[in-house]
């Protein structure tokens, strides 16, 4: 069959629209009509190159659509399921799905080359091989993907928000309860609050912070913080060292979570210092792989008993969490729809990437 859809050729160039063939359905397989697709910041760094993919790529990883058709062996969906996709697969039964670690599974492939876990690929462009991130390529109207990466949802709920709890909801949400442990009376400093920033405050809010201290250099995203929880918001770094030491008597942060588009020595190096004894640090957000930004004081570390570390997907679990925070959401009790600065056609995914950029957008999404 025939799909339109968003493609990057080479780095450093926009995303072209165009037409690809596409497989049926393998073993273990299905093939998906996107509702709609989130524009992530990381799909941008398929061009800006923090990622280096093989080219060429389809993009997207955040998705939500209907299931159309299941390949041979596919237990998991039926036709006419309704389904979020999560951009890390999960086999069930890898060492790290068994022990409760799902977001970790073996056949998660964050390095974006796009083929299938066994090297093939389900488009092409011409007789060109033509690959999807994250396995997904939701900048497709449709794709066949492996039934690990597809968690079925309600189907009331409406797919134009249940697509943020592909990455960027559960990825906020999870660093800060999950990654972080945010308890009651906690003080939490999270730098940025974009699409998984914001988040950060809702599940900062959620468990219970004294505190939610944000830190963005756009007034827009800061005002937005403010509504959905946040205490106190800050352009910049310095500023709001001084009012966490101000809050706490001196004893700093409990929390600091790094959620930047691209993660540097700096911001690295202010959140260490931000948190107090037994603090923690955590690091969501992504640098390209050769770029070393964590350069901080040994001593401090040991001196002060500060924990920095890493989190993929929030150490969210996909197959529960996925349902679990849409079933908040359906309660009330998590934010989605105001999350969602803007709509776009496939066609305007360049313009959905500039208006992040330019400080307009918490999350913009394609709406097929």
């Amino acid at each position: 069959m025939k799909t339109k859809a968003a493609v990057l050729f080479e780095a450093n160039k926009p995303f072209e629209i165009v037409e690809l063939e596409l497989d049926g359905p393998g073993p273990g397989e299905v093939l998906i009509r996107y509702v709609a697709a989130g524009l992530c910041h990381s799909d941008f760094h398929l061009i800006d190159g923090v990622f280096s993919p093989r080219f060429p790529i389809v993009g997207g990883h955040e998705g939500s659509g209907i299931i159309e058709e299941v390949g041979p062996g596919v237990t998991k969906v039926k036709p006419g399921d309704h389904v979020v996709c999560s951009y890390v697969p999960n086999c069930g039964t890898c060492r790290y799905c068994s022990t409760g670690r799902q977001n970790l599974c073996d056949l998660s492939e964050m390095i974006p080359q796009g083929s299938m876990p066994d090297g093939s690929f389900r488009f092409r462009w011409g007789k060109e091989d033509c690959g999807a991130m994250c396995m997904l390529g939701t900048f497709s109207e449709r794709a066949i993907v492996l039934q690990h990466s597809v968690v079925k949802v309600d189907d009331w709920i409406p797919l134009e928000a249940a697509v943020l709890v592909g990455c960027g909801v559960p990825a906020g949400w999870g660093t800060s309860v999950y990654a972080g442990g945010v308890g009651v009376g906690d003080t939490v400093v999270i730098y940025g609050v974009g699409g998984l920033g914001i988040n950060a405050v809702q599940g900062a809010v959620s468990a219970g912070a004294k505190y939610v201290v944000v830190v963005d250099p756009v007034a827009m995203k800061r005002s937005f913080a403010l509504e959905f929880g946040a205490t106190h918001a800050f352009a910049d770094a310095a500023a709001a060292a001084e009012k966490v030491d101000e809050l706490t008597w001196g004893q700093g942060a409990d929390q600091a979570l790094i959620l930047v588009g691209v993660v540097d020595e700096e911001v690295v190096q202010n959140a260490t210092a931000i948190i107090g004894k037994g603090g923690t640090v955590v690091v969501t957000g992504l640098a390209a792989e050769d770029e070393l930004t964590v350069h901080v004081s040994g001593a401090d570390l040991t001196m002060n008993q500060k924990t920095i570390k890493g989190s993929l997907f929030g150490s969210s679990n996909p197959q529960y969490d996925i349902v679990r925070l849409l079933r908040l959401y359906n309660a009330g009790r998590l934010r989605l729809d105001e999350l969602i600065t803007t709509k776009y056609t496939l066609e305007q995914v360049n313009e959905g990437y500039q208006d992040l950029f330019d400080g307009k957008n918490i999350r913009g999404v394609i709406v097929y």
